[in-house]
């Protein structure tokens, strides 16, 4: 009698087990980022969607995202990808150049001009390359986002290298600093989630940013101009969804291939997005009386000359690879 009981006690254990497995065997994932979250931020989206589609892949597994640099530093999730403190990051590739200065050719004046041809970078020997570093660092892309950007100032409008001549500018990388410099700017660095506390203190009098972040961080509150992408636009950044390679490589098939799946889908929704980011700035920046213009193609194409000889120059000569870099970039029709 008591070896029965003993036997229907096991099973009913291993009835409870069975029943409970499902849920103990869920892998929460730690998605971080530092735009706004539930604000209409695409690169926010682009997260959301991901765990959405996740969650509802049923593979046992589930992204808890922390948006607003509410996890970690913005310029500090690259660190923390590749020592798998993190999972899952949208994030500026530009903003990890200091680790690997490879990375400064994703946010270089005038390589990328516009949203087509950004399209046709990802399939590139170009982007072969720069996704090599990436992975070889330990981290592997989800998906690919390309965001245009903008210029602003608190004292006129930017247009022809001489406008930027005297005021103190944030760019968002290297190859921005160093053209800026070369125009007559002087450089105050910080990540994008700080540039309205900059012009709101006097730290800054001028930006440039993605067109995404101009409108999410209420940049039209501080700014008289804006000079918008239009057809000839000098700025364009590389800012993918990323997963940190250890916590990739340790999912089942299954769920890397959920992952994979929905990064597909993050990046088609964002193809679709890219181009209304620069509308719905415009529209924002012309409703809160700030005057909006675009840059002609004389005025970049003396940005352009600058650009060549002192960002392409100092990234040919000073970065391993840099010239390869930039001819392979250049040769994307």
């Amino acid at each position: 009698m008591k070896a029965l009981k003993g036997a229907a006690f096991a099973g009913a254990a291993a009835i409870t087990l069975t029943l409970t497995a499902p849920l103990a065997a869920e892998t929460v994932l730690k998605a971080s980022h530092q735009w706004p979250g539930g604000k209409g931020d695409a690169r926010d989206e682009m997260v959301q969607l991901i765990a959405r589609e996740v969650e509802k892949a049923n593979v046992g597994l589930k992204i808890q995202v922390y948006p607003g640099a509410s996890l970690v530093k913005p310029k500090e999730q690259w660190g923390a990808l590749t020592k798998g403190q993190i999972d899952i990051s949208a994030f500026p590739l530009d903003y990890a150049s200091g680790r690997h200065p490879q990375f400064s050719a994703t946010l270089m004046p005038g390589l990328v001009r516009n949203h087509e041809r950004a399209l046709r970078m990802n399939t590139s020997p170009f982007m072969t390359d720069i996704k090599k570093i990436i992975e070889d660092a330990g981290v592997k892309v989800i998906a690919d986002a390309w965001l245009a950007g903008a210029f602003a100032s608190k004292k006129g409008c930017i247009t022809s290298p001489d406008s930027i001549k005297g005021q103190v500018t944030r760019a968002a990388g290297p190859a921005f600093e160093q053209m800026l410099v070369a125009a007559g700017a002087s450089i105050s660095s910080m990540p994008s989630s700080e540039i309205y506390t900059g012009m709101q203190t006097g730290v800054l009098d001028a930006t440039n940013t993605s067109s995404g972040s101009f409108v999410s961080y209420r940049l039209y509150e501080q700014v008289k101009c804006l000079t918008a992408p239009g057809a000839n636009a000098l700025w364009f950044m590389y800012e993918p969804i990323l997963m940190a390679k250890s916590t990739f490589d340790g999912l089942t098939p299954e769920q890397q291939k959920a992952i994979m799946e929905a990064g597909k889908k993050s990046e088609q929704y964002f193809l679709g997005e890219a181009k209304k980011l620069d509308d719905k700035m415009v529209e924002a920046f012309k409703k809160a009386g700030v005057e909006v213009v675009e840059m002609s193609k004389d005025n970049y194409d003396a940005w352009l000359a600058i650009a060549k000889d002192s960002s392409y120059k100092n990234f040919a000569d000073k970065v391993p690879g840099g010239k390869e870099l930039i001819d392979k970039a250049l040769a994307v029709e």
